[in-house]
């Protein structure tokens, strides 16, 4: 790990352990993009940078210097219309109505360490030997405004760190309509992207393209990272692999509205960006005052898709993943919501905590309905007490009720929901986003509340503290079901009404920092409609996520492929649900069903009291080996190797970190007859192992396991699965 700067070339030279990242210092003062790959010792970097004189239609903003024109540089954070036509990195509001604006280079600054952003989440390290940082300071100097580029690179993650702060310190009051965390130019277009999109319920698929020229991006306008798109992308070289080929990753630690793109110019060039939205937004800075861009995560590989995911994959779970939680296997949960809906009683819920008890279940989760007047989902949001005609004797009751029986207690929220026929609603109903004089438009009968207000997050954490601090609840999954529409606040002046959504996730973060901070002992996971907020935003806060609301074993083989491409497992939450499955009416086996939901935070989404003898045994035996092979599911190494996206077979394996000790599942989904031999060739193994297969006589070679495979299983009927583990021999 080294920031070097070579005071003579005016080159910064970047170096993880692996990874090489370089730029220079024009002597105009443009930060000119060089190298971005594989580690190099960088003698003469800044040779590799190509000036050269183009047509008139690409000027020039130096007339001694006719070769240089910023429609054709490589830059690190780029303007528009000072001379480069490419989209911008950011773009400031004067009072005289224009738009130019040029940032050039002022001063530096490199440290050991890694500072935190300012009401933002972000990539941490515990000491500052784990990390180096350089601030690079641009300014623009007929207004004063300047701009901290920050870049951090760490000791044992192959991954670069870029956020922005700008600062007003000129007189002027600027509004800064586009701020963007990371831009790189690279010099050709010969890249495949690769994006994370779907929808509810069929979250996160891989979607592969050629770049071609012009713009091709991925986006939210949701308020949200949301279901449709995920804040990722991935730039592929021609011919690279699972295994094989450089890949380059950009991902935004922010869970609002952003966007992220290539943008391929007419020199075959290729623009690589992410960041906040710019769409409907607006950030008004008056003399004195600062905005701080969200985090972007930057990640190289050589070695494929597989490489740039391992990478993301313990970078997050060790140093996004905050508090207890972090080092700590998570609770086999049952959660009551496919089970009972609305519609339960304590002797309801105590008798699924029974039932799952009994099956070696470790903790039982209560859903929606709990509290207000909640029997349907048209009442109640923001009246966070609970329903007494369905809980006479409390919360606390129920609690110990389960706690007696040696579980622990979840309980979900939606804290950042208002129900329009809710006590609080009638109370405050200004306290929902809302433009004065439109419809307040309803998503699942509800608004949202304005969590731009200090009023609003001060009630939201009294009440849930509350709850929270009434019972010795271990569990909370917080949930949010809709996104933002009318999207405005009571208190904010015209001229800072575009600030709302993203001041509204600022003082979502600020709840989330104070709630979880307040109770360490919590386990959180996030929510929205399954996986409609899987970013490492609410990572940052709560070490897993709910998936996806579609339980069924099929669907999840892409949903969690795909969210494997960039987020631990360990993030993950994977339930057994029952059959006909609720979202898409397909029977699979409790076998495949388990196999599945092995792979991820397991549990169960069902009502455990109608189970037969047969089913009980078998959940026994899975929940008996999820308890077995939980520290390699969650913290060991994740290898994919086949993928449902690109054949009838799926199969990935989970590889401890000192070799040891492997886990394989492998779902067939649609069987044929007189079907093909085929061998499963594993991966991650140590070659000089010999290995043992639970069920087998005999050792494999780790080197024949990875070279020649073992024989991929023959099933009859569809929706099948085996499981593998392999052990080293001591």
């Amino acid at each position: 790990m080294a920031i070097i700067y070579d005071q003579e070339s005016r080159v910064f030279h970047l170096q993880s352990k692996n990874t090489s990242y370089a730029f220079q210092i024009l002597k105009q003062g443009y930060p000119a993009h060089i190298y971005w790959g594989k580690k190099v010792r960088g003698l003469q970097l800044n040779r590799l940078l190509q000036i050269k004189e183009r047509a008139s239609f690409s000027p020039n903003p130096d007339q001694n210097q006719l070769d240089l024109s910023l429609d054709a540089l490589p830059q690190e954070y780029p303007s528009y219309g000072a001379t480069d036509f490419r989209s911008p990195a950011y773009q400031v509001k004067l009072p005289n109505g224009s738009t130019i604006l040029e940032l050039t280079y002022h001063s530096h600054e490199i440290y050991s360490g890694k500072k935190k952003l300012e009401g933002l989440p972000a990539v941490y390290v515990e000491s500052e030997s784990e990390a180096q940082t350089l601030e690079l300071t641009l300014k623009d100097d007929l207004t004063g405004l300047t701009a901290v580029l920050s870049y951090t690179v760490f000791e044992n993650h192959d991954a670069i760190t870029r956020s922005v702060k700008f600062i007003n310190n000129g007189e002027m009051t600027l509004d800064l309509q586009r701020a963007l965390s990371m831009s790189v130019d690279f010099a050709h277009d010969r890249f495949e992207m690769l994006q994370l999109s779907g929808a509810w319920a069929r979250e996160r698929y891989v979607h592969k393209r050629k770049l071609v020229p012009g713009m091709q991006s991925v986006e939210s306008r949701r308020g949200s990272s949301s279901h449709m798109q995920n804040p990722f992308l991935a730039l592929l070289s021609e011919g690279a692999t699972e295994d094989h080929g450089d890949v380059y990753g950009v991902n935004l630690v922010y869970s609002g509205s952003f966007i992220a793109g290539v943008e391929v110019d007419q020199y075959h060039s290729s623009r690589l960006f992410i960041g906040i939205n710019p769409f409907d937004f607006n950030w008004r800075l008056e003399a004195g005052e600062q905005f701080q861009t969200p985090e972007a995560v930057m990640v190289f590989s050589p070695d494929g898709l597989g490489g740039m995911s391992r990478i993301y994959h313990e970078l997050y779970r060790t140093r996004l993943v905050r508090g207890e939680f972090r080092d700590k296997t998570r609770p086999i949960l049952v959660n009551n919501w496919e089970a009972t809906y609305f519609d339960f009683n304590a002797d309801k819920i105590e008798a699924i905590a029974t039932a799952g008890k009994e099956l070696g279940i470790e903790m039982f989760v209560l859903d929606d309905g709990w509290f207000g007047k909640r029997n349907n989902d048209t009442t109640s949001l923001g009246d966070w007490f609970v329903d007494k005609n369905k809980l006479p004797n409390g919360l606390e009751d129920l609690v110990a009720r389960v706690k007696r029986l040696d579980m622990q207690f979840g309980l979900w929220f939606e804290p950042e929901m208002i129900s329009p026929e809710s006590e609080l609603y009638k109370a405050h109903p200004d306290w929902c986003l809302h433009v004065e004089g439109r419809r307040r438009s309803q998503g699942r009968n509800q608004l949202i509340l304005d969590f731009s207000r200090q009023d609003v997050r001060d009630y939201i954490v009294k009440t849930v503290s509350d709850i929270l601090s009434s019972a010795p609840i271990t569990y909370v999954k917080w949930d949010m079901n809709r996104n933002m529409t009318e999207i405005g606040s009571a208190l904010l002046p015209a001229d800072r009404q575009r600030e709302t959504a993203h001041r509204y996730m600022l003082g979502l973060y600020e709840v989330l920092e104070t709630i979880t901070t307040s109770f360490p002992h919590i386990l959180f996971e996030s929510c929205s409609g399954g996986g409609g907020r899987f970013d490492p935003g609410m990572l940052y806060y709560m070490p897993q996520t709910w998936t996806s609301d579609n339980t069924d074993a099929v669907s999840r083989l892409k949903i969690q492929y795909g969210t494997s491409i960039v987020y631990p497992i360990s993030t993950m939450g994977a339930h057994v649900s029952a059959i006909p499955n609720h979202q898409v009416g397909r029977k699979a086996s409790l076998e495949t069903r388990g196999n599945v939901a092995l792979s991820g935070n397991f549990g169960y989404e069902l009502d455990l009291t109608v189970f037969t003898d047969e089913e009980k045994e078998a959940v026994k035996k899975q929940v008996a080996l999820y308890k077995e092979v939980r520290p390699l599911v969650q913290f060991g190494d994740f290898y994919r190797l086949l993928s449902p996206f690109e054949g009838n077979e799926t199969a990935w394996m989970f590889v401890s970190k000192d070799k040891s000790e492997a886990f394989v599942v492998y779902v067939s989904v649609l069987q044929e007859a007189n079907a093909k031999l085929d061998r499963l060739r594993l991966k991650g193994l140590d070659p000089n192992f010999d290995y043992v297969l639970d069920g087998e006589e005999g050792a494999y070679g780790g080197d024949e396991l990875m070279n020649a495979g073992i024989q991929a299983p023959l099933f009859h009927g569809d929706y099948s699965s085996k499981v593998f583990r392999f052990r080293a021999v001591k």
